[in-house]
């Protein structure tokens, strides 16, 4: 499982730089990363950080709006679907350089005086034009349920609803990106949902449930899950989203315990 571990760079590794928490990544054992936001550096700065350490760059995200004022992800939003388009088109140019093969669009927040349906016939219209254009660079585009808790709002919050999402969008190369930790927040029975919904993940990502903390803090069992996750023949990659307790490094103890 460690050759799976992606290290978020926007969680871990926070007391350093943007651009040198690849080198520690390396340096803790992870071969990979994934991360938010890449747009405040030129994708050439961030391939320059991971070919000297052979890290593979996993996943991270289309631009989501503003993201300062509040917004996470436009896709649900009518009337800036250009924007959206225009946001796809510069996620493409840095996933060629990068060389990662997923791409997670984020929903939005669902405004108090939108319709639910007119934000979803936005939403599966914007991702189909998403999906479209990836497939062209040969890239999967990735739909996360989030829960209601961290951010109130979010227009995708079960795990089932980003399933039923996926069948509506109807392209192929639309997948699941299944957050153990929004999972439990949100519905619990991690477990049983993955093998579920197992024929639409293609990323998986993993934090303590409450806090959001390491892996072996909280209430999931992770050696299960990970067992469970491993047992299914799962292939992509698990990404270590959580917010340390104290510095990375010295809560990285838990991939050895797991």
């Amino acid at each position: 499982m460690m050759a799976n571990l992606a290290a978020n760079l926007s969680m871990l590794f926070t007391e350093l730089p943007f651009l040198d928490r690849f080198e520690a990544a390396a340096k803790a054992g992870f071969r990979s990363v994934e991360y938010l936001l890449p747009y405040d550096f030129e994708p050439h700065e961030i391939r320059a950080r991971l070919n000297p350490f052979g890290l593979t760059q996993a996943l991270f995200n289309a631009p989501p709006g503003d993201w300062n004022a509040g917004e996470r992800g436009i896709a649900c939003l009518p009337g800036r679907e250009q924007e959206f388009a225009a946001g796809i088109e510069t996620a493409l140019v840095y996933a060629k350089v990068l060389g990662n093969k997923r791409l997670h669009v984020m929903a939005g927040l669902l405004p108090a005086n939108l319709a639910y349906e007119d934000a979803k016939a936005t939403y599966v219209q914007n991702l189909r034009h998403a999906a479209r254009r990836a497939q062209k660079e040969g890239l999967t585009i990735l739909v996360e349920p989030i829960n209601n808790l961290d951010m109130p709002g979010y227009f995708v919050n079960l795990q089932e609803d980003g399933a039923a999402l996926i069948d509506l969008i109807n392209e192929p190369n639309v997948r699941l990106q299944f957050d153990c930790y929004h999972c439990q927040m949100m519905q619990g029975n991690v477990v049983a949902t993955f093998r579920k919904l197992l024929r639409y993940i293609d990323h998986i990502q993993i934090a303590g449930v409450p806090g959001r903390n390491e892996p072996n803090v909280g209430e999931l069992n992770y050696r299960y899950v990970l067992e469970q996750i491993d047992a299914a023949d799962y292939q992509g990659f698990v990404g270590c989203e959580y917010k340390p307790k104290a510095t990375t490094a010295e809560g990285l103890g838990w991939i050895s315990s797991l």
